[in-house]
């Protein structure tokens, strides 16, 4: 059995897939693949709505389709892979430690990881919501697992909280079953899915959204019987008065993702307090050398085309680092989010070790905005000033900024800020 690497990539989804290919094409033959699930492809193969791919492929395709594409593709490559492969330990040394059912228990030393293991959603005792604790609450990801791999339909009478993109896919998907869906629960003042998702799964359906709304009673002995939403104030606490009653067997929790990065744990990886994801460089890098992220386990997506670009920057990134092209690290500028913006990726830009013409910087703002504008500062030099029509928390932003202003200049760090008016 094969016990060395050059290249070892954790996750075999979108991020993962994407990876694994840019770094071949990028002249790094000598690859390993792991996945946990018994097929290639992750979160997308229960995602059998359409609306994948327009940034990719410029059409629209479903979860599995778009899944099957890259597989096909890394299959082409002949890259190895193994799926119902659990990894269980990253060391220090860059050693991998997986076990499956025909290897056992197995280590393999990698010169360079990629890590692409995705997110876990948030549980009802994450949120610690109130009341009894019968069955009929699950995630909302988990449903759509039930519902199109299993074939399983959770409930009838459905309520659910949170409008992130998964929950209000899930109110069409449950609808289209023959579910009654008696509306949406969203503690913001806005919504946290896509605006096209608010349209086409909500609106359509005449399903009703609760903005500043929270679930804050749970009743039933065994099943559920009841739910309890009730309006919050500006720090979220409920409203007494405002509460509205429904008779529901099914609550489906659309509440956040976690990413997955307890492999990093023992490699002492530090991680961003607000992502949850590792600190990472424009390559993608983490602060361990030949140890890069990318995906949903590095920051929350919007949409997976975003997933699969990020995923080829890992690929690449790690392909020039296994190449000896890296220069030792030198002068880094720290990126840093001010009024308006929630945070930035990457956490610092390798000024010695920028690979492209130009620097992609993502970020999401607080709130929703309009007519507004990015500030890019370096130290407090203005070196951008955008106009923006529209921004909204739910959708990842992104401004390009020139390799050779990096280069040129001495500045410790680059600001992102929301000047209003």
């Amino acid at each position: 059995m094969k016990t060395n690497y050059d290249l070892v990539v954790i996750g075999g989804g979108s991020a993962g897939l994407a990876a694994a290919i840019s770094a071949y094409d990028h002249g790094i033959k000598d690859i390993l693949l792991l996945e946990a699930e018994a097929h290639l492809g992750g979160i997308l193969l229960q995602c059998i709505h359409n609306g994948f791919g327009l940034h990719e492929f410029k059409e629209q395709l479903t979860g599995p389709e778009y899944a099957e594409r890259f597989a096909n593709q890394l299959i082409e490559r002949k890259i190895e892979y193994k799926t119902d492969t659990l990894v269980l330990e990253i060391k220090e040394d860059k050693t991998v430690i997986y076990s499956n059912k025909e290897d056992g228990l197995v280590e393999v030393k990698a010169q360079a990881i990629i890590l692409a293991t995705g997110c876990l959603e948030r549980t009802r005792g994450a949120i610690n919501t109130p009341g009894d604790r019968p069955s009929g609450v699950i995630t909302a990801g988990l449903a759509q697992k039930y519902l199109n791999i299993d074939g399983y339909l959770v409930g009838k009478r459905v309520f659910i909280l949170g409008s992130g993109d998964i929950g209000l896919i899930m109110a069409r998907r449950m609808t289209l079953e023959g579910a009654k869906v008696l509306g949406v629960a969203e503690i913001m003042p806005y919504s946290n899915g896509l605006n096209r998702n608010i349209v086409q799964c909500l609106h359509d359906f005449n399903i009703p959204l609760y903005l500043s709304h929270t679930v804050t009673n749970i009743i039933g002995k065994d099943k559920l019987e009841k739910v309890v939403i009730a309006k919050v104030d500006e720090n979220f606490n409920p409203i007494k008065g405002t509460e509205k009653e429904f008779q529901v067997d099914t609550l489906l929790l659309s509440v956040g993702l976690i990413p997955l990065n307890g492999l990093l744990d023992k490699v002492n990886v530090p991680t961003h307090p607000r992502t949850r994801g590792a600190l990472v460089s424009q390559n993608l890098e983490t602060m361990k050398e030949g140890i890069f992220s990318c995906g949903n386990v590095l920051h929350v997506h919007d949409l997976v085309d975003f997933v699969t670009k990020e995923g080829r920057k890992a690929g690449y990134g790690a392909a020039t680092y296994l190449k000896g092209k890296m220069h030792k690290k030198g002068r880094r500028i720290i990126t840093r989010n001010k009024s308006g913006v929630s945070y930035v990726v990457p956490y610092y830009i390798d000024v010695e070790n920028i690979l492209d013409n130009l620097v992609e910087l993502n970020f999401r703002v607080t709130k929703p905005f309009e007519k507004t504008r990015l500030i890019v500062k370096l130290d407090d030099k203005e070196i951008k000033n955008i106009f923006k029509l529209h921004m909204l928390p739910s959708e990842m932003e992104s401004v390009l900024i020139e390799k050779e202003i990096l280069m040129n200049s001495n500045a410790k760090e680059i600001t992102l800020e929301i000047k209003e008016g």
